[in-house]
């Protein structure tokens, strides 16, 4: 009798200690999921009128989302290190534009690369995936992007993060643009705009002292003119990763990219038109705006941060020291601006003040 009461009695404790690794091995799993769903960063596609539009993804569908919308001539990759920064707290989704990332890259042939074109599709992609709200990360070619989507549908837009993203032409009045702008005019432009310093100096690297305007774009789609644009207005050269041009060149080399990377150089010229009509939307409807504008930058220089000051009355104004690609030297900095701006204009959060 004493053996059984012993085995029993050691059968319940094993049986209790099982239960207890069992509850801790559950609450493990469970915490790991919760872990994974806020934080980690999912790859996805989705199809839009026969193309396969690339999107990462990260954050709970619940959360205030921000809509993340690249330059030239990155793609979402631009918003690996930003994306998990922020996706305990808010919803994020990165897009590639098509002839850009992983989405699909038809022919000039099959495809209009135009700035409304793919505007309408970025439309068509927040819509098809359900996205109702949401705020918009803009960042150069993002800017003319989005705020074609803001001027459409401006109750739709609960904030805007300007990232060296142009709405005035204060940003393009300078030498850089000056042969872009010729572009505009005639596509078959011989030397126009392109004695100024910034631009005389390609032409003595090539020792082409007559060239066209369409050579000179395309040397802005060669690996020098990329790592320029990653490094120009970097204090610290060391501190920007390879992997950025390292992932760009090779998909700025396929065939037939060039010739739609042109196409947006002259579909640029269809943005300083509606430049009135986005100041008008920023004055009527007053969107929160939080600038974080690398000071450095060549390209969009900060005479083009200025003049926002002049229609919008809710806004956070940060000049940093870098260049075009912020978010590559400055990514933790952005964020944390993010965050206490988004806190306190879309989730009203009691934690603002942190």
């Amino acid at each position: 009798m004493k053996n059984n009461a012993t085995n029993s009695a050691q059968k319940s404790v094993a049986v209790f200690l099982l239960l207890l690794i069992l509850t801790a091995w559950q609450s493990t799993i469970a915490k790991a999921d919760e872990e994974h769903d806020s934080t980690d960063v999912s790859y996805r596609t989705v199809e839009i009128e026969g193309l396969e539009i690339f999107y990462r993804e990260a954050g709970d569908p619940e959360n205030p989302t921000i809509l993340l919308l690249h330059g030239f001539p990155t793609s979402s990759h631009m918003f690996r290190e930003l994306i998990p920064a922020l996706a305990d707290e808010f919803h994020l989704v990165a897009p590639d534009y098509p002839g850009y990332g992983y989405s699909s890259m038809p022919s000039v042939s099959e495809f209009e690369y135009s700035f409304d074109n793919i505007a309408r599709l970025m439309g068509k992609l927040v819509d098809d995936i359900g996205i109702d709200d949401y705020s918009l990360y803009l960042m150069d070619y993002g800017a003319p992007i989005g705020y074609r989507l803001a001027a459409e549908q401006p109750q739709r837009i609960e904030s805007l993060i300007v990232q060296n993203g142009n709405a005035y032409m204060e940003g393009i009045d300078n030498h850089f643009w000056e042969p872009i702008r010729e572009y505009w005019k005639d596509r078959e432009a011989i030397n126009a705009g392109l004695d100024n310093a910034w631009w005389k100096n390609v032409k003595t690297a090539y020792k082409q002292p007559e060239m066209t305007n369409d050579q000179a774009l395309r040397f802005l789609l060669t690996l020098g003119a990329t790592k320029w644009q990653y490094t120009n207005g970097v204090s610290d050269v060391a501190a920007v990763s390879p992997d950025t041009w390292d992932h760009v060149q090779p998909l700025l080399d396929r065939v037939g990219n060039q010739e739609i990377q042109l196409e947006m150089f002259y579909s640029y010229g269809t943005n300083p038109a509606l430049y009135p009509s986005w100041q008008q939307y920023f004055r009527e409807y007053q969107p929160p705006m939080l600038i974080v504008w690398g000071e450095n930058d060549e390209i969009f220089p900060a005479a083009g941060a200025e003049p926002y000051k002049r229609d919008l009355n809710n806004l956070e104004f940060h000049l940093l020291d870098t260049g075009h690609f912020a978010l590559e030297t400055h990514v933790d900095e952005i964020a944390d601006h993010m965050r206490t701006f988004l806190r306190r204009e879309v989730t009203q959060s009691p934690l603002a003040a942190d």
